[in-house]
């Protein structure tokens, strides 16, 4: 019985039972008149939606007969083994003794109706609310077979309150006990076997699913609620069909039409055996394969697909069926009755086609027909001890609560059946317009995010310091980037950059040796060694462009290097200016004598640095630079940088050098055909003009340089205009000095006078 239902106590007729096959008697059919042992008899009746015989001629000698039915022939005997096993059991109804009558539908509800009435009148007439016969009372009606025969007489029953009970009606509908009151069953309601179906389907990942059931009530309501059940837990529905009663060949063609269309490999069947034969036949005649039917419990066991024809068809079916058990005596009871039948040896050897061998073995399972029966004994049972009605428990078949589970041990491969294939790691769904939401396009996850599961709906953002790998699926740490010291490009320049130093030392060394000569003296020995001690400096600045940049050093680099390149440049200016007022001085009656002295470099050499001074002084406490990490211009690379504040301060420094170089190349250059021996003015004209171009060349690389790089051409530009100083200044000074001393003496430069 469902769980829940009970038998009522004070209503309804003296007692109540009937199993159920509907429709005129059937004959050959044991009727009233078998009684079982002696006593007080109360009969009931069975009724049932298919005969033994039904389906395809058979020829020869049983041309007449349909196929027959061996299920339907085994619930009989099973039925009438339950009454005899009752019935001899002195501890069940004592004194009672229960006798039935079984009815034959022929699978037509109005041969429901009319065998309902006639059972309710008690005569073969039809006469609503009047019995013909009292002498035997009616216990009770068991069956019919389908929930949508069993609604039918559930309402008319149910006015008389005349107990109905079914071992296979499914229908929720039938669970409503205001509309049903007298209506009880030994099976669970489709809502359970709905549940189940749809976690079956789904613990294979089956999402895209087509629906196929029977246009009754069984097949309505219990694919309704797989429906339900599926959409709820995000599976889609490829297809829904209804499989037509009313018609001979169940609408087979467009139902196999629909089929072969459709991509879904899963389709969930809630029909009756013989329905689905047509809709069988139709896919065999198409050949269609490679299909994977779940079977609700109406036919996932059914013995009528026995006989292999549909195996290519119906191979990796799963269903579910109802828990069925082995009932001691039942075997020996079928051997026993199939002996004494002749007509049922002839029928099995021209249907089985098979010589029919007497006692066989049988391990029969078909233990509903007789657990209802016995639930129904023990239901009279407590009405005549006047016991209180109770709960009936379904047994092994209730729910206890336990995890669904599927033993998958058994099963070798399991098919795939999704609109579109799931989205690995790294990528994410999107759906497709117009489509059902398990139809979906599976796009890469941009640049930046990741998706570590399959399906994802969206991609996650790695944090700042991080990255996706290659496939997208886990966030890796970024790398850094500098210009190290363990970077081959970093420690090279560092290593020019310290023995770089170290050649203006040697020059102010030699200098000094030669401080008396006349090429010494003659190019301002004071602004010399200025210059060459600033020179040191202007190679070790670049120093502080390598190495993890600190925010002790973003504030040093920038300043440091303007303040030394402008020391330097300010004693080339001072050089250059003092060469042209020297040369102006030594002109008969000149006022300039005064504009020779030595303070007088000094002075422009102070201006100069004080300028640049001030305008790094205000760039360092109104905008000074910070470590920066730039995580935006190299995917994947965190540039770790100095950010100069506001790139106006930095551009202005340069441009104020830029300023000084020009003044200095322009006087120089004017300056370059003055009368002197040891004129340097050619030589300054070419440094400023290599340093102009070292830092004009210096701009333009920098606006494509990216990361380390921007760092290695500013150095490299540090470098490179030190040495044209270095190189234009000095250089030809040192090869007079050491290779051409005839060249720096007193009588070489009286000489060179001479011709002035």
């Amino acid at each position: 019985m469902s769980h829940g239902d009970t038998f009522p106590q004070d209503q309804g007729p003296e007692m109540g039972l009937i199993p159920m096959k509907w429709g005129r008697m059937a004959q050959g059919t044991l009727e009233q008149s078998r009684q079982i042992g002696r006593g007080c008899v109360k009969k009931f009746l069975y009724f049932s939606n298919f005969s033994p015989f039904r389906n395809k001629y058979i020829t020869n000698l049983f041309s007449f007969f349909l196929r027959f039915n061996v299920e339907n022939f085994q619930q009989l005997q099973a039925l009438i083994f339950a009454v005899e096993e009752i019935n001899n059991n002195p501890n069940i109804l004592p004194n009672i003794t229960l006798g039935f009558q079984a009815y034959d539908s022929c699978n037509v509800l109005q041969k429901d109706l009319e065998g309902t009435l006639q059972v309710l009148t008690g005569y073969n007439g039809i006469i609503p609310n009047y019995r013909c016969l009292e002498n035997i009372p009616i216990a009770a009606i068991i069956g019919p077979y389908t929930s949508t025969h069993s609604i039918l007489l559930a309402h008319i029953l149910g006015l008389y309150r005349y107990p109905q009970v079914s071992h296979f009606s499914t229908s929720p509908v039938l669970s409503d006990k205001r509309m049903f009151p007298s209506f009880f069953r030994t099976v669970p309601s489709d809502m359970f076997q709905s549940q189940g179906l749809a976690k079956l389907v789904l613990h294979f990942g089956w999402t895209w699913i087509g629906l196929l059931a029977l246009d009754n009530d069984y097949g309505q309501q219990g694919i309704q609620l797989v429906k339900q059940e599926l959409i709820k837990a995000g599976a889609c529905i490829a297809f829904s069909e209804n499989i037509l009663m009313s018609q001979p060949d169940r609408n087979a063609r467009h139902i196999v039409n629909v089929i072969k269309k459709s991509a879904a490999t899963v389709i969930i069947v809630f029909s009756l055996p013989v329905d689905l034969v047509p809709i069988l036949d139709e896919m065999l005649t198409q050949n269609i394969t490679k299909k994977v039917f779940v079977a609700s419990e109406a036919w996932s066991t059914s013995t009528l697909f026995s006989d292999g024809k549909f195996s290519d068809i119906l191979t990796g079916t799963i269903g579910l069926a109802l828990h069925s058990e082995m009932i001691p005596g039942f075997g020996d009871f079928l051997n026993k009755s199939l002996h004494s039948m002749t007509w049922l040896k002839l029928l099995w050897e021209e249907f089985f086609v098979c010589k029919f061998a007497g006692e066989r073995n049988l391990t029969v399972t078909l233990d509903a027909p007789i657990k209802m029966l016995r639930v129904v004994a023990k239901a009279f049972e407590n009405m005549k001890n006047i016991e209180a009605p109770k709960v009936f428990s379904c047994g092994k078949s209730a729910l206890s609560g336990r995890v669904f589970s599927v033993n998958t041990s058994s099963i070798f491969w399991v098919p795939v059946s999704v609109c579109s294939q799931s989205c690995p790691p790294g990528f994410r769904k999107v759906a497709i317009n117009g489509k059902p939401a398990c139809c979906f396009q599976c796009i890469p996850c941009p640049q930046g995010e990741i998706s570590n599961h399959t399906d994802a709906v969206d991609c996650v953002t790695c944090t700042w310091d991080e990255w996706p790998n290659l496939q997208k699926t886990k966030c890796l740490q970024k790398n850094i980037e500098y210009l190290s010291y363990e970077d081959p490009l970093g420690a090279s320049l560092a290593v020019t950059g310290i023995i770089s130093s170290l050649v203006p030392v040697v020059i102010l060394r030699l200098f000094i040796k030669y401080k008396s000569t006349p090429i010494v003296k003659a190019n301002n020995y004071s602004l010399s060694c200025l210059l060459l001690l600033c020179l040191p400096l202007c190679f070790l600045c670049s120093l502080t462009f390598i190495g993890y940049p600190q925010p002790e050093k973003c504030l040093l680099r920038q300043a440091a290097f303007g303040l030394v390149f402008t020391l330097c440049i300010s004693c080339i200016l001072a050089k250059t200016i003092m060469v042209v007022f020297a040369f102006m001085a030594h002109q008969p009656g000149s006022k300039l004598r005064i504009l020779v002295r030595p303070f007088v470099s000094y002075l422009i050499i102070s201006i100069c640095f004080l300028l640049q001074l001030i305008l790094c002084l205000v760039s360092l406490v109104k905008l000074p630079s910070f470590t920066e990490y730039d995580t935006q211009t190299k995917p994947g690379i965190i540039i770790v940088q100095c950010n100069n504040g506001f790139s106006l301060a930095f551009w202005s420094m340069l441009a104020y050098l830029g300023l000084l170089a020009t003044i200095s190349f322009i006087v120089a250059f004017l300056a370059r055909r003055l009368p002197d021996s040891f004129n340097e003015a050619k030589f300054i004209t070419f440094s400023m003009l290599a340093f102009l171009s070292v830092w004009v060349s210096f701009i333009l690389a920098s606006l494509n340089a990216q990361g380390k790089y921007t760092e290695a051409v500013e150095v490299f530009a540090i470098l490179s205009s030190s040495w044209a100083l270095v190189a234009c200044m000095f250089l030809p000074k040192c090869f007079i000095m050491l290779f051409r001393p005839a060249l720096n003496s007193k009588k070489r430069l009286i000489k060179d006078n001479s011709h002035l």
